[in-house]
């Protein structure tokens, strides 16, 4: 492909994905596959780094990130982010209308009410429709750029879908409870100190001077309002509102207009319960006069508006009892210390237990066992012991002390220098074995329904399992015997488990447990790899050439695959047939159902066996001759009459960097 053709090929792709990524971050309605998606994506990469020169500055293939930056340089806004005074209460509520009112001398009101959605607040530039720049809050005047950073939320625009000469819009970028919880899991796991709300997830994400960090987090944004617009005009809130969907933004659909504070208040108190239900944190509501011409009336203060408040929820708190003190060993070995506490009602749950994390967060909040203590749930999602009453204490209650061995094992634990984890270095502990085979099985791993805590503990009570390879070798005369385990039980427990051999490498490499390798390195390993055989040969320098691998994680994979009890595991698996290649059947996706392809010449990044094994899990077949039914005929270096054939039949002749970009996930 010449200069001209791949220019025109990149803004087609660069378009096409654009309004991909809109239809299924913003509208929720995607209108292709992950498969055809990531295809595409793939085509624009390879393009751009050929052809640098004429990618666009809107290419969805520059969300991931470049190099880390030095630092982040001070940026002025072109208007002030004012932040909005608080009401507390539902008469801080109705002073505000009084207020509002008597400022407009009784003309109507119509107020706007929405969700404060609890993360951190950015501005966006566009230029002639293109994202040029984006900003977090800093003192209203002046903020940081973290251009790069935003670039890596897919909710975010990189192109508004109706140029204008100027626009800067403002928004909430935040952190959704289940990446909040994962992200913690991991870091817990890893000896990182974890955070402690999904605010300060976000704000960290976005602070980060690697992009590549960022991308990793999942962070996702609401746009609620216009700071200044060329090119189009609005004259109410709402409108514009209306206005930043049309563009291609995200806005929260939880926005109703009153113009009755009493209206306004009610509708804070339905949120007040409902809260919960949603899949971000909120804390709070914002209410602000509808008419902009109204808004410019009221004017502000040197710090707020007159014409908008924020109402803040009251702190879900409660107060409990810490009965004991216990440490659950996971899967990489972390001695993690958990409160058994008093059951108590806290944001819409019972809370029984409550991670202490490590013994310095125990030691720095000086908790005891039978101290009185104030729990609430960080990011209404996992319950966190905040402080501890002690004007209660009766001098009955015991310091808690880490213990110098393993309580399941009892090997010695140790503490690696820099890092606040206790680790049971014991790789065949049971414990951890425990804890790995919950992992294994989980939803985002190997997904075997069925299959949880509650049956793995009688599994590996009965002497059926100790690893996940003993899964693969279960028969119905093993389980039938068990307490709860009737014919049919059996029947769906087995299909479960070997449905999940046909699972994507990617899955398949999360589930190991490797340390440091979520679900999102599992992908990019499977991508750049291909097959398990090629990422168990590679040495520590090959893993740091993968995109978002550092030394660290490199260190971790490279280190999984030197241990024998990890490479016995790996050849029971193997045996049993569990898939070890990428492109296996995901969620329902065959792409090349019906498809037959044709193997010619040398390949470089494959076997002739592991390029087959893809193509036939993918739905398609491989046949030794070229004829007019053959769809694709993958050629290698030194390709001979096959391919030559096929150029005279007219069918498609692909590279192995076309095929990498057609099997992508």
């Amino acid at each position: 492909m010449d200069r001209d053709a791949a220019a025109k090929r990149i803004a087609e792709l660069t378009e096409m994905l654009n309004e991909h990524n809109y239809n299924y971050y913003v509208s929720d309605n995607p209108k292709i596959s992950d498969a055809e998606y990531d295809g595409l994506m793939q085509e624009l990469i390879k393009l751009e780094e050929a052809y640098p020169d004429v990618a666009l500055p809107d290419s969805p293939a520059r969300r991931v990130g470049g190099e880390p930056a030095a630092g982040f340089e001070a940026v002025s806004h072109l208007v002030p982010m004012l932040s909005l005074s608080n009401a507390f209460g539902e008469q801080d509520l109705r002073d505000f209308d009084r207020r509002v009112r008597g400022g407009l001398d009784g003309h109507t009101v119509e107020y706007v009410v929405e969700l404060k959605i609890d993360g951190l607040a950015v501005s966006l530039l566009y230029e002639n429709g293109i994202f040029v720049r984006g900003a977090t809050r800093g003192d209203g005047e002046t903020g940081e750029d973290i251009t790069h950073n935003l670039k890596t939320i897919n909710s975010i625009p990189l192109r508004l879908r109706r140029p204008l000469p100027q626009m800067e819009v403002r928004g909430e970028a935040y952190m959704p409870k289940k990446d909040f919880s994962r992200i913690n899991r991991e870091r817990e796991e890893s000896g990182l100190p974890t955070f402690a709300n999904p605010r300060n997830a976000a704000a960290g994400s976005l602070r980060q001077l690697d992009p590549r960090v960022t991308a990793s987090r999942a962070l996702d944004a609401f746009l609620y309002g216009i700071g200044r617009v060329s090119g189009m005009t609005v004259t109410g809130h709402r409108e514009g509102l209306q206005a930043l969907q049309e563009l291609g933004f995200k806005v929260n659909p939880n926005i109703r207009a009153f113009e009755d504070i009493e209206q306004v208040i009610e509708y804070c108190r339905e949120w007040a319960e409902k809260r919960h239900d949603l899949p971000y944190e909120i804390d709070g509501m914002v209410v602000k006069v509808n008419d902009l011409a109204l808004q410019t009336e009221l004017g502000a203060t040197s710090k707020s508006p007159r014409w908008a408040i924020a109402y803040k929820f009251p702190a879900e708190e409660a107060e409990t009892v810490v009965r004991d003190i216990y440490v659950r060993v996971g899967r990489t070995g972390v001695l993690t210390p958990t409160a058994n506490l008093e059951p108590v009602r806290v944001a819409g749950s019972t809370v029984s237990s409550a991670t202490l994390h490590n013994i310095d967060i125990i030691r720095e909040k000086d908790i005891r066992i039978g101290d009185h203590v104030v729990i609430h749930k960080a990011g209404d999602v996992i319950p966190e012991v905040v402080r501890v009453v002690k004007d209660k204490r009766t001098g009955s209650e015991v310091e808690f002390l880490m213990p110098g061995e393993c309580p399941v094992c009892r090997t010695g634990v140790q503490r690696a220098d820099g890092e606040v984890a206790v680790r049971c270095p014991n790789e065949i502990c049971p414990g951890r074995e425990r804890e790995g085979l919950i992992h294994f099985v989980s939803r985002d791993a190997m997904d075997i329904e069925g299959l949880g805590p509650a049956v793995i503990d009688q599994l590996v009570g009965a002497g059926l399992i100790r690893d996940a390879a003993d899964l693969y070798y279960l028969k119905a005369e093993d389980l039938l015997g068990l307490e709860r385990m009737g014919k049919k039980s059996v029947d769906n427990l087995l299909n479960a488990i070997e449905k999940s051999k046909h699972k994507d490498l990617a899955q398949l490499i999360f589930a190991l447990g490797i340390r440091h390798v979520g679900a999102r390195t599992g992908k990019i390993l499977a991508a750049h790899f291909g097959s398990m055989a090629r990422l168990q040969e590679a040495e520590v320098e090959q893993l740091t050439t993968v995109r978002e691998i550092g030394p660290k994680m490199a260190e971790s994979i490279a280190a999984y695959f030197r241990e024998p009890v990890n490479l016995e595991l790996l050849d029971r698996l193997k045996t049993a047939g569990v898939n070890f290649t990428r492109g296996v059947e995901q969620a329902g996706e065959r792409p090349f159902d019906g498809k037959t392809f044709v193997l010619t010449g040398a390949l470089e990044k494959y076997t002739r066996k592991e390029a087959q094994n893809i193509i036939e899990n993918l739905g398609g077949k491989v046949s030794s001759s070229v004829s007019k039914k053959t769809d694709y005929v993958l050629a290698g270096t030194e390709a001979g009459s096959k391919m030559d054939k096929a150029t005279a039949l007219g069918v498609t002749v692909i590279s192995e960097d076309d095929f990498e970009g057609m099997i992508s996930f």
